[in-house]
């Protein structure tokens, strides 16, 4: 595997979770969000010089558990870790996150097992001509060879693609939220629990049938150009704690059921099951997932809520 494909072979964990493909200019021109607005309401948010990201609590008489969105990948410089955020997570005895990074070593043997075509099928060869001219054409702008996934499964090149417009936009994967969370866990010594396995979120997408796996490489291709601009556009209501903008947007960028259930309503109902349990145990856990999980109707508060266990916004 070429050296570039395992290094971001090693961000995949990073992006999984922002619920398959930011939405993207079209998208949000059908939402109505970049129309001429007719309110002050419908003016277009801005990025905040100090974000204050949405946070929700639920709470019995032993345990209280804080529910807070990430974002996997952001810029050098945003403030948010401050205000409730902070008060909340300084409460913790426990941080829980989707997934516990393993050592470089350890992602790429599990990147090879599972991301490698066991077929021998190349890659291009399972594209129809015109998808695999517009694909290779990408590639060539993006300044890859043509050949670069040959030997690897569809889930893999896209989401790769789908990374390199944001890095080259100033977006550090050493920047995200998890990064910051898990740096202050560290240093207070709290215990760090991981929802799920590397192996269990690269297996959401090598399990995907192969159609839906090439349905989401053309839907990255096609959609390239407007990445880093849709990643913006989900920074930005992330940062004004506006959820509902937030979940039109995500929602915008998911056309595929499968892909939709696989990422996001399957395993917000693994997680609703998790915190179930975890509040029969007496502590003070922070939870943070991907905001994705924690926007629209499907999101893990909704979920949560069939259960009896309502998740109250806090406000500041």
């Amino acid at each position: 595997m070429p050296r570039n494909c395992l290094f971001n072979a090693l961000l995949i964990p990073l992006y999984l979770s922002l619920t398959a493909c930011p939405a993207t200019k079209r998208d949000i021109a059908s939402t109505g969000s970049d129309a001429v607005p007719a309110t002050a309401d419908d003016v277009p948010a801005v990025m905040p010089d100090d974000a204050d990201p949405a946070l929700w609590v639920i709470r019995d008489e032993d345990t209280t558990i804080y529910l807070f969105g990430t974002v996997h990948i952001l810029k050098p410089g945003m403030t948010w870790f401050d205000e409730a955020v902070k008060d909340s997570f300084d409460a913790s005895d426990e941080l829980v996150i989707e997934m516990i990074k393993p050592g470089p070593a350890v992602m790429v043997k599990i990147v090879n097992d599972l991301a490698i075509d066991k077929t021998g099928i190349s890659l291009r060869d399972k594209l129809s001509a015109a998808d695999r001219a517009d694909y290779e054409a990408v590639l060539t702008r993006l300044n890859l060879p043509v050949a670069a996934f040959d030997p690897l499964d569809p889930w893999f090149a896209s989401v790769n693609i789908s990374l390199i417009p944001l890095m080259r936009n100033g977006y550090a994967a050493d920047q995200g939220v998890e990064d910051e969370l898990l740096a202050q866990a560290k240093t207070r010594a709290i215990t760090i629990t991981g929802l799920e396995t590397p192996e269990q979120q690269l297996g959401f997408f090598d399990n995907l049938p192969e159609e839906v796996q090439i349905r989401f490489l053309n839907f990255t291709v096609h959609t390239i150009d407007d990445a880093a601009y849709g990643m913006e556009q989900m920074v930005i209501e992330w940062a004004n704690a506006d959820v509902d903008a937030l979940g039109e947007l995500m929602n915008a960028g998911l056309d595929d059921k499968i892909l939709y259930e696989t990422l996001l309503v399957n395993r917000n109902i693994n997680w609703a099951e998790w915190v179930e349990q975890r509040m029969e145990q007496p502590g003070t856990i922070f939870l943070a997932v991907g905001a994705g999980h924690l926007a629209g109707d499907s999101s893990l508060q909704k979920v949560l809520a069939k259960k009896g266990l309502v998740a109250e916004r806090i406000e500041y």
